[in-house]
């Protein structure tokens, strides 16, 4: 059974920054995409954004220019900068990967939960 593990969730001012990990029980490079994606209680999930397995990224318009979405092969693990903090960033943010290469996200994370708040 594929794990994803996020980290680095927490509580940040607005205009603060923060930076989610992902790390993959198996080898990164196995999977098609990669992304990350956010809940906030009521509200559908959103996509935040997401990376193909030749590096191409693609972001929500709300996060354009402030998140980066970036993949380490050395630590085998997808990182998610989050520059520029607004309060609409809150939320429970899920790493999500699919390894059969259909568009589908076959696996996900537990979550980590950002706060942002002044």
């Amino acid at each position: 059974q594929v794990q994803l593990v996020e980290s680095g969730g927490g509580s940040v001012e607005p205009g603060g920054s923060l930076r989610l990990t992902c790390v993959p029980s198996i080898n990164i490079d196995d999977f098609f995409d990669m992304g990350w994606f956010r809940q906030v209680p009521g509200k559908e999930r959103e996509e935040v954004a997401t990376i193909d397995s030749t590096g191409t990224t693609s972001y929500a318009e709300s996060v354009k220019g402030r998140f980066t979405l970036s993949k380490d092969n050395a630590k085998n693990s997808l990182n998610l900068q989050m520059n520029s903090l607004k309060v609409e960033d809150n939320g429970s943010y899920y790493c999500a990967a699919d390894e059969f290469g259909d568009g589908h996200m076959d696996h996900w994370g537990k979550g980590t939960l950002v706060t942002i708040s002044s």
